[in-house]
């Protein structure tokens, strides 16, 4: 009984490697990138490569164990999350008041330590940030954030009270 559920189990496991979802990649320029409207500075672009890209844009670089099922879903389900609370490529396209949330976000969520996430930082050592790093990313989201309410009425950038 036990090594006919191993073999049911194995043969599980191999027809899932045929089923993947389709990949985070996007071809050519994305029209609502926030470098479109906000520059983004040399030292900021590496902190994004390296930390942020791979689940809050619509580029991921995979990695090796991504071709493994059920790996592959899990990852999928992260980068998804991931954009679905904030995506660089598609930052633009929405309302400066979504636009200036998403940076508070941000802030709080890299001052508290919160991003990237832990499950991210354990495989991608690389992507820990150094003290400096997260004071240059949250310089540069607040800078954003104080340029829109310089051009924008500060009651349309709040998030509305319920």
């Amino acid at each position: 009984m036990l090594k006919k559920i191993f073999i049911f189990l194995l043969l599980v496991f191999i027809v899932i490697q045929f089923f993947h979802p389709k990949p985070n990649k996007a071809s050519g320029e994305q029209p609502n990138f926030i470098g479109k409207l906000y520059a983004i500075p040399e030292d900021i672009k590496p902190i994004l490569e390296k930390a942020c890209n791979d689940c809050h844009s619509n580029n991921t670089r995979y990695p090796w164990y991504s071709n493994i099922q059920p790996v592959d879903w899990w990852l999928t389900k992260h980068i998804n999350d991931g954009k679905r609370h904030f995506n660089f490529d598609d930052f633009t396209g929405r309302t400066p008041r979504y636009q200036y949330n998403k940076l508070d976000e941000l802030v709080e969520q890299v001052k508290a330590g919160d991003m990237p996430i832990s499950s991210y930082t354990w495989i991608h050592k690389d992507a820990i940030l150094s003290a400096g790093e997260k004071t240059s990313l949250i310089n540069w989201a607040e800078a954003m954030r104080d340029s829109m309410k310089a051009k924008y009425p500060i009651d349309s950038l709040l998030k509305r009270k319920k």
